[in-house]
């Protein structure tokens, strides 16, 4: 059996990158994180930080991270049903899209007590493979599965829309949205894993093409996303829930008002700690369902 502050302090070490950081979040000094992660690397015979900026776990690490973490779920769970107990609130890690985060997923976290969340945000075509790893508990994801030892609840689908200002359109889409002015009109782009905008131009030109180019802005933020198109910066795939006022009051223009964008959503958690989780996962499910399409 491992000892608990040394996982605590491995895991620590890797998601807040540093021995200095670490120290802070558990209060202890640098040297004791240092001292615990000596003495569990001598307990597993094997290396589990890289020593770097930021530090990371290897391979063997994460996997003592997993443990640490399914532990600390099942030990939550176990004081739910022994209240005398008094359990602490556990630390929940899940990967989250920004996208979500913004429009439907806050709500279903306010409504689970007894967690503390530590949210990965990452695009939902790679956010299984932060659950993969086993660098969090739970993720919502594009990929309906199966993923070994995990469980997977379709949610619905984000519908998103393709929006502009109208002095943006009356600038660089003038004749409407063609092949050509798509080609010239700048976009935007939440992150190089951003696929939405790429995967809509393609269906709008019928292109065969790998990849569509055209030219466009980087800014990885969901409200971002929603500013610049009322500011004229660029075109982009909004969640409608976050511009249907805007469009209803014409500050945005729908730019194919038939061609939506439906990205389907999934719900996978690790099978052993589903029962830690089911508080979570009733409200996930209650939330995707007042606001996902088919949720």
């Amino acid at each position: 059996m491992f000892d608990a502050a040394h996982l605590a302090a491995l895991a620590a070490v890797h998601r807040r990158g540093s021995f200095d950081l670490a120290a802070a979040e558990l209060h202890v000094t640098p040297s004791a994180i240092s001292q615990r992660i000596k003495a569990l690397e001598e307990a597993a015979g094997s290396l589990l930080i890289r020593r770097g900026q930021p530090c990371s776990a290897t391979p063997a690490g994460l996997r003592l991270i997993r443990h640490h973490d399914e532990v600390t779920l099942l030990e939550h769970t176990l004081a739910a049903d022994l209240p005398w107990l008094s359990p602490h609130p556990a630390t929940l890690r899940i990967a989250v899209n920004a996208d979500s985060l913004a429009t439907w997923v806050i709500p279903a976290l306010a409504a689970t007590e007894g967690f503390l969340f530590d949210l990965v945000i990452d695009d939902q075509d790679v956010s299984q493979d932060w659950l993969k790893r086993g660098e969090v508990a739970a993720a919502i994801t594009a990929h309906p599965g199966p993923l070994q030892g995990c469980d997977t609840i379709p949610l619905g689908a984000l519908r998103y829309r393709a929006t502009a200002s109208p002095g943006y359109v009356a600038r660089w889409m003038p004749a409407g949205v063609t092949a050509a002015s798509l080609a010239a009109a700048p976009a935007l782009t939440f992150s190089d894993k951003d696929r939405l905008q790429e995967i809509w131009v393609a269906r709008q030109t019928a292109s065969k093409a790998k990849r569509a180019a055209f030219p466009s802005h980087r800014l990885a933020s969901s409200q971002g996303f929603v500013d610049a198109c009322l500011a004229g910066l660029g075109w982009g795939l909004n969640p409608e829930p976050l511009v249907a006022g805007h469009l209803a009051a014409g500050r945005l223009i729908d730019l194919s008002p038939l061609a939506p964008l439906d990205v389907a959503l999934h719900w996978q958690f690790s099978r052993l700690t589903a029962p830690a989780l089911a508080p979570l996962t009733r409200e996930i499910r209650a939330a995707a369902g007042r606001v996902l399409i088919g949720g």
